[in-house]
């Protein structure tokens, strides 16, 4: 009984021996199957070295500046009988704004000219007896000093009229500073007096800011080491600015340099730019902080790769470039600046070359890769549109 259990355990565990013989002989013959393969493809996205022509340009920080600010002050003292727009409201040149009481200045303007008609009449007849003394004078009538008494109180009563028809003047003036019209086309701030309040002329507080918009200025500023390169292009023609306005989708202001300070700020060393915008849609507003981009020159047929595709090591910078049997080497490379997601390569590289931009940590000198197509960008709903029911 013993021997036949003997023998069933000595089958079974030959039948397990050979068992794992098998199998370790598949396992083997598959790895010498992989090995004799070769390594596995590395999966990596790829771009071609382009040539465009890339614009020289210079970044900074503007702020908002209105074209004109005009603070409205009466110059006359009286009550604001009228406000004739709303505050935050469109004005143009030449609208009508405010209105002070013009009585008091019609009742001056009145008596200057009551004045005037009497002083002329004065003036008439004093050149009357003035004349006809300077005959009798003459005929040897009447004594030389009447005559010049007659004479001088002529012209003292012509300049008495004419003194009256300077006051007449100056109270047509004032009847007019009255009325109180825009100087520039604008928008209006916060009213700061409103009807009913007394006025006085110069003084303050200011009756409303208007800041005009279109056009508009954006101050920004450069290190000073920039000034000579600004300079430079700037003798050939205007150079081209835009701004982009953070969080905002419209795209970015197309302008002009319109000024450069006269001196450094030796507190910053930096220099003071100012740019000019029509701003036709209104998107640029006093006080506002954009992003500048001042345009000095472009480069045409400049080597430009992805942003991304640039590597950095011990040896500075470098790419994958992919060979014709589908394995990559790692070439040095010497770049410029970085424009809009693409690096500027000056040397290392060649026109339609293709390069490694997705894939390269697990890349070596060597590696075969397996190129797949970039991942399609998401698609992002329009504006106002509904979103997706939930659940």
């Amino acid at each position: 009984m013993q021997t036949i259990r003997g023998h069933a355990l000595r089958s079974v565990a030959a039948i397990g021996l050979g068992a794992i013989a098998i199998l370790a002989g598949g396992c083997a013959k598959q790895e010498a199957n992989t090995k004799a393969a070769g390594p596995r493809p590395v999966p990596v996205v790829v771009s071609k070295v382009a040539q465009k022509t890339v614009p020289e340009q210079m970044e900074a920080i503007g702020n908002v500046e209105a074209y004109k600010t005009v603070s409205i002050k009466p110059q006359v003292s009286g009550p604001l009988m009228k406000v004739h727009f709303q505050e935050g409201e469109d004005v143009r040149k030449g609208q009508l704004l405010f209105t002070i009481d013009p009585r008091p200045f019609e009742a001056a303007l009145a008596q200057a000219e009551a004045a005037l008609a009497k002083d002329a009449a004065v003036a008439e007849n004093d050149r009357v007896s003035a004349k006809r003394y300077l005959d009798l004078f003459q005929q040897g009538v009447a004594a030389r000093q009447q005559s010049d008494d007659y004479a001088s109180a002529a012209q003292a009563q012509d300049a008495q009229v004419r003194a009256d028809q300077a006051a007449i003047d100056t109270a047509k003036l004032n009847l007019e500073y009255c009325s109180i019209y825009s100087p520039v086309d604008g928008r209006t701030g916060s009213l700061q007096v409103h009807e009913g309040n007394l006025v006085k002329g110069n003084d303050v507080p200011i009756l409303v800011v208007i800041n005009q918009v279109q056009p508009i200025f954006v101050n920004f500023a450069i290190p000073e080491d920039q000034l000579a390169e600004v300079k430079k292009f700037r003798e050939t023609g205007q150079l081209r600015v835009e701004t982009v306005i953070p969080n905002d989708s419209g795209g970015p202001e197309q302008g002009t340099l319109s000024f450069i300070d006269n001196a450094v700020d030796a507190a910053t060393g930096t220099i003071h730019l100012k740019a000019v915008f029509a701003n036709p849609r209104r998107r640029l507003w006093p006080g506002q902080f954009v992003n500048v981009v001042l345009t000095l020159a472009s480069s045409p047929n400049t080597l430009v790769v992805p942003a991304q595709a640039v590597a950095s090591g011990q040896n500075g910078n470098y790419v994958f470039v992919v060979k014709s049997d589908n394995t990559v080497e790692s070439r040095p490379i010497v770049i410029g600046k970085t424009i809009q997601g693409d690096t500027v390569v000056q040397k290392g590289l060649q026109p339609g070359e293709t390069i490694v931009i997705d894939g390269q940590v697990r890349l070596a000198p060597g590696s075969p890769v397996a190129i797949k197509q970039a991942p399609a960008p998401p698609k992002t709903a329009p504006t106002g549109a509904p979103s997706a029911p939930k659940g």
